[in-house]
């Protein structure tokens, strides 16, 4: 079939962000049945929605993997990325808004801002990406629209711009009204689409007194806006639009709007709120300054998700420059080979429509490239372009994983890899010591998961381990001066190289090379003067101690936190080379970090708890049983809210122990909070 050409400003490239069960699902599922998309809308508690199509989302309740969806509003075409909550699968936030353009980032009424929406918001900040605000379930009782925007600004440290006044309150909550075009807009129960009127008598005072507030803070952030409002004392209508879609285009504030996508009230204007505020690809630079969001610019896009389907191996695209035609032929700069493409496909979450080209802006499935892996660059081959992939995060939870009988050996191997290809935060290696399959992820949410995919997509009948957190090693008190002198001589050209070390452990807030050993966290510096060590066997010794850091003289534990001087060495004439180089700095490492006086860290979680205010002591007992630091505490309505640094190591099982300790009422949340030395 063919597809209809879409202006590339008439497009929008969005992520729906939030913590978990904030309504991020349910919104997505009133933005399909609204567009059209859908004719039925789907409920999570039914598993009857589109973008949760998994077997486990349905039976979980929840998002693990990032879901692509197209629809069309108002003349625009939005193409949604519906986005997990939990924090075990944070790198799939972290894959798509490397693509997206901008995004509808989701808070609960009630709970304001949590701690992973407080993480996807800050991995939103980091690629840049423009946001604007739903604050959801205003329905439900102790919701309010102030106290929700307050966190924003207090926990996000953001300039929140509310755009809209609810119109009554919790249960009673029935519409909003619109700051902007100071017009109100109400949702019969039971009714798909609103009604729209003046603001309401007994709400007329307080909407003029919120819109002057807001004219007020958008003229002190917009110079057009100031000009205006200084000359007239307010602004029009259109130039507060405006000024409000330049302040979230450049993130030195952001719109926030209101209403509960359960109920179905709201979802409109926050669909009209994406056109009018967010990005089109043409309102971002050019990739990498070179090629711009145009049809006619060389191809040029970035594979961000891969997925086996029993129909074949999909590779996820975001087209940044140029068009695509099935057959064309492309370069994987990242692997250095060229692939065909032979379909291009739209994507409906777990559905897709055949397209015959895809174009700068577009998300887009395509079939026949066979190695292409997540982060891959495709182009034109007559236009080499290579563009920073999505970076995953290192592995902290362990399990072993074998097959139960001995004949699934090899397909068990096969499933994990494939497991490995489409999910980049998940590894898989051998145990050197045991032999062991290991399989690791970014929680035990995360591996139980993985495993249930091996059991009911592949049919594996498989045995897993408790599971093992990820160590590290690091240095609390260096070494000065170590010598290490490397010689070899067996026939022939020879190897010598002499090194001088210094190394201290890494001061807090020192800019650390993240490049290397895992996450470790490495400086190396030369302060070798005279040309005694030439540059090029410099970089060598660098590598030498990047191999170095893989394992560590406590337990063989990758190593971080380490800065390393080359204050001094010697060369040889004819014996000097980069080899013998790289092996001076690695073993002139591993001895100085035998002599140093090192300590082992573990991964630690921030855990928020919300229990009923009766079992506050209970739950207080059992994390201090688990090692865990209480740094907050407040309650509301009955319900305290406790927030702990607890070992991840303490954390397996936490789950059901809490649930029983307080008779199913309580829940908690998780999010990395680094490495501390083990207790």
């Amino acid at each position: 079939m063919r597809t209809t050409r879409i202006a590339r400003t008439a497009v929008r490239n969005l992520g729906i962000l939030a913590h978990v069960d904030a309504g991020k699902t349910t919104l997505t599922e009133r933005f399909l049945y609204l567009t059209g998309a859908v004719h039925k809308r789907g409920e999570v508690h039914d598993g009857t929605t589109v973008t949760d199509f998994d077997p486990q989302e349905r039976d979980r309740g929840i998002t693990i993997s990032a879901a692509a969806v197209s629809c069309d509003w108002a003349g625009h075409r939005l193409n949604l990325i519906d986005t997990p909550g939990h924090v075990d699968f944070s790198d799939e936030v972290e894959r798509a808004l490397r693509v997206l353009d901008g995004a509808v980032a989701v808070f609960d009424g009630v709970a304001g801002v949590e701690p992973q929406s407080e993480s996807v918001w800050r991995q939103a900040d980091r690629h840049g990406v423009p946001r604007i605000a739903f604050v959801n379930k205003l329905d439900r009782a102790g919701a309010d629209l102030d106290t929700a925007v307050h966190s924003l600004r207090t926990r996000l440290g953001t300039v929140p711009l509310p755009v809209q006044l609810p119109i009554g309150r919790e249960a009673a909550f029935t519409g909003v009204v619109d700051l902007v075009r100071m017009r109100a807009y109400a949702w019969p129960d039971g009714a798909d689409t609103y009604t729209e009127g003046p603001v309401p008598a007994d709400l007329r005072d307080e909407a003029v007194r919120r819109r002057r507030h807001l004219t007020e803070t958008v003229a002190e952030l917009h110079a057009a806006a100031l000009e205006e409002y200084c000359e007239h004392g307010t602004l029009t209508d259109s130039t507060l639009a405006a000024a409000l879609r330049d302040l979230t285009l450049s993130g030195e504030a952001v719109v926030v709007l209101c209403g509960s996508a359960y109920r179905n009230r709201g979802i409109e204007p926050l669909l009209d709120a994406v056109v009018a505020y967010l990005p089109a690809p043409t309102d971002l630079p050019p990739v990498r300054g070179e090629h711009p969001a145009d049809p006619e610019a060389p191809f040029t896009a970035l594979a961000f998700k891969v997925s086996a389907t029993p129909t074949g191996r999909l590779t996820y695209l975001r087209v940044y420059a140029g068009t695509i035609r099935k057959g064309d032929t492309v370069l994987d700069t990242t692997a250095r080979r060229t692939e065909r493409i032979a379909r291009i496909l739209r994507v409906q979450a777990d559905r897709t429509t055949e397209a015959d080209h895809a174009e700068a802006g577009d998300i887009v499935a395509v079939v026949g490239p066979k190695t292409a892996r997540t982060g891959a660059t495709l182009c034109a081959p007559d236009a080499p372009m290579l563009l920073e992939p999505p970076v995953s995060a290192d592995p902290v939870v362990s399990v072993a994983v074998e097959a139960r009988r001995a004949l699934d050996t090899e397909r068990l191997a096969t499933a994990l890899a494939r497991l490995a290809e489409e999910d980049p935060s998940l590894v898989v290696r051998t145990d050197p010591e045991s032999g062991q399959t290991v399989l690791s992820g970014l929680g035990e949410l995360h591996l139980e998961v993985a495993v249930e995919r091996l059991r009911r997509a592949q049919g594996l009948e498989v045995t897993v381990g408790r599971p093992r957190v990820a160590y590290r090693e690091t240095v609390t008190r260096g070494v000065t001066g170590l010598a290490y002198r490397h010689v070899k001589q067996d026939g022939g050209a020879g190897q010598f190289a002499q090194v001088v070390i210094d190394v201290e452990p890494l001061e807090a807030g020192e800019e650390a090379d993240r490049q290397g050993a895992g996450t470790a966290e490495f400086v190396f510096r030369s302060a070798v003067t005279g040309g005694r060590v030439p540059q090029e066997f410099v970089r060598a010794v660098e590598a030498g101690c990047r191999d170095a850091l893989a394992e560590g003289p406590l337990g063989g534990h990758p190593v971080t936190g380490v800065r390393v001087t080359l204050t001094d060495g010697a060369t040889h004439v004819k014996d000097s080379s980069e080899l013998a180089f790289r092996a001076a700095g690695r073993f002139a490492l591993r001895e100085a970090l035998r002599t140093s006086a090192m300590t082992l860290l573990e991964p630690v979680a921030e855990v928020t708890v919300t229990v009923p205010d009766s079992a506050v002591g209970t739950v207080l007992g059992d994390l201090s049983a688990r090692r865990g630091r209480v740094t907050d505490s407040t309650t509301r309505g009955g319900t305290a809210v406790l927030t702990a640094t607890v070992p991840l190591a303490e954390l397996f099982g936490y789950a059901s122990r809490l649930r029983g300790r307080t008779q199913g009422r309580g829940t908690f949340t998780t999010r990395p909070a680094g490495y501390a030395p083990a207790g």
